[in-house]
């Protein structure tokens, strides 16, 4: 019941969110988030500075459905997630509600649109999250990037930031597994799990806002990922 009140209330809301100004409707996801992370006893720690206009890609390493939460929480930004996100129960009406885009990975011609959609959307002042690895590994280490859509911020001459996301245990300040969401495991067991904990830390860190500067799609993915490694030692 302590999660569920935030959840029902988000989906009230995401029937009439879509309709409020921009700055209100960031202002209202926002909101909404802490009072989500709040009820899982989530605290958010913010380290560096996110950004509070765009255009902005945000390049995040992943872990769990935790991490939207969490990045939410710090700074109100549309995430590119795959298609049958849309189509889960709920989850699926809130993340449209928030401006989320849709992409069919098994689809090169869908791929190619999204990068193009980003690019505009960019290129409009938004402030766009996305997730290279291209699914959720234990916190441990960064994944190799996909750096399709990496391409976006380049056609819009657009900055990125690169932003590490870890979630620590309170009490012993090491690495929570718990939160993980991977391979077979199920959205209802990850939220289960997570919702049992007691003291957790999201550690949002927030790196330096860089441009392309003449490097192609893979050599900045890969120097972004880097930095993403670099930044995880810091807490």
């Amino acid at each position: 019941m302590r999660v569920a009140a935030p959840l029902l209330g988000g989906l009230a809301e995401s029937f009439w969110v879509p309709r409020l100004t921009k700055d209100h409707r960031d202002l209202r996801i926002q909101l909404w988030a802490r009072r989500v992370l709040k009820a899982l006893r989530v605290q958010v720690k913010v380290v560096g500075t996110p950004q509070a206009a765009g255009p902005m890609l945000v390049v995040s390493n992943h872990i769990s459905w935790l991490d939207i939460l969490a990045l939410h929480a710090t700074c109100h930004c549309r995430f590119v997630a795959k298609s049958n996100v849309g189509r889960w129960p709920l989850i699926g009406r809130l993340a449209t509600a928030a401006g989320t885009f849709y992409v069919d990975r098994e689809s090169r011609q869908d791929a190619r649109r999204m990068v193009q959609r980003v690019a505009n959307a960019l290129k409009d002042g938004e402030i766009i999250a996305v997730f290279p690895e291209g699914t959720t590994g234990d916190g441990r280490d960064v994944l190799p990037f996909h750096s399709n859509l990496i391409q976006s911020a380049i056609l819009a001459e657009a900055p990125a930031q690169p932003v590490s996301l870890q979630f620590i245990d309170g009490r012993s300040g090491e690495l929570c597994d718990t939160v993980s969401y991977m391979g077979d495991d199920s959205l209802v067991a990850s939220i289960w799990r997570t919702m049992g904990l007691v003291d957790v830390r999201a550690v949002v860190t927030f790196g330096a806002p860089e441009f392309a500067q003449g490097r192609n799609r893979r050599a900045w993915a890969e120097d972004l990922r880097r930095e993403i490694s670099s930044m995880r030692q810091r807490r």
